[in-house]
């Protein structure tokens, strides 16, 4: 063996590597599609991508080899049976449970596989459980003031003062949320529906790209199911949405794309009324 010749070699094949990372960056440079470490890449339109995603737990696989893609701007309902796999698969997304196998990715390049849960929230996922985490002796006012001042990027303590624009920003929030008549209300003494509403406008005030909710209108009144499904839709586009539901006719309001699993695997897409009359969806779900 020749040191000499070696060294040459490993010099000769780091050049190749950084011309070939000079030329990446000025092709990137040329389209104006720079990003920066961590930086969402919704270049190719895709907001969130799972791939043969498997996770078992004590020998029962509740996801088997699930692939998934949803949009960016996207409005997507997942259905399923009890068992199908439903939340094990919004545990995967926000980094609670770590797959056997598969990928997973936020936009093109944020491995969701190698972050912990904090890092995921921060990366702009946010979650939203069945039943509602609110601060019910601060009123809805403060429950927002308080999501953005937990927001780590605002650099704030909780103690602070609200500047002019922040307080601009909670105005906004409890506005799209309906909320501004009640804003000094405790959010112990707001209806079910109501505290289901504030739930998501902390999670808005942390600026979320893709949120996830859990059964949203569970116990809801018909009148605050309907209004549910007027804010979702109204933040599709600006926010892409993954909502885990039971209530058909809630997601029928909600309209766009449904993915239907069945044993930890997608069993059929497409709008509502195509799923529901798909012959295995009638089988294992909705003929039940």
């Amino acid at each position: 063996m020749n040191p000499v010749l070696d060294i040459q070699r490993e010099c000769a094949r780091l050049a190749a590597e950084r011309d070939n990372l000079r030329e990446q960056w000025e092709g990137e440079a040329s389209t104006g599609h720079v990003l920066r470490p961590g930086e969402l890449d919704l270049s190719h339109k895709v907001i969130l991508y799972l791939d043969d995603i498997s996770v078992s737990f004590d020998g029962f696989r509740a996801l088997n080899k699930l692939s998934l893609t949803i949009d960016a701007g996207e409005l997507r309902c997942i259905i399923g049976p009890n068992g199908a796999g439903k939340t094990t698969m919004m545990d995967v997304i926000t980094g609670k449970t770590r797959p056997d196998s598969g990928k997973a990715f936020f936009g093109q390049t944020i491995d969701l596989t190698r972050l912990t849960e904090p890092e995921i929230a921060h990366a702009g996922i946010g979650r939203k459980f069945q039943k509602p985490t609110i601060f019910e002796q601060h009123s809805a006012f403060e429950n927002l003031e308080l999501a953005m001042k937990a927001d780590k990027r605002v650099r704030r303590t909780l103690f602070a003062r609200l500047a002019d624009d922040e307080r601009d920003r909670v105005a906004a929030v409890l506005r799209r949320i309906r909320l501004e008549q009640v804003a000094d209300r405790p959010a112990g003494l707001l209806s079910h529906g109501q505290k289901q509403w504030l739930e998501i406008g902390m999670l808005l005030m942390q600026e979320p790209k893709l949120l996830l909710l859990d059964e949203p209108v569970a116990g809801m009144t018909d009148e605050e199911t309907e209004r549910t499904a007027e804010l979702l839709k109204s933040l599709a586009g600006q926010h892409s949405l993954v909502v885990v539901e039971h209530d058909m006719a809630f997601v029928e309001a909600l309209g766009g794309e449904v993915t239907v699993l069945c044993e930890g695997a997608v069993l059929a897409e497409g709008e509502l009324a195509t799923v529901q009359a798909d012959p295995r969806v009638i089988e294992v779900y909705l003929g039940r």
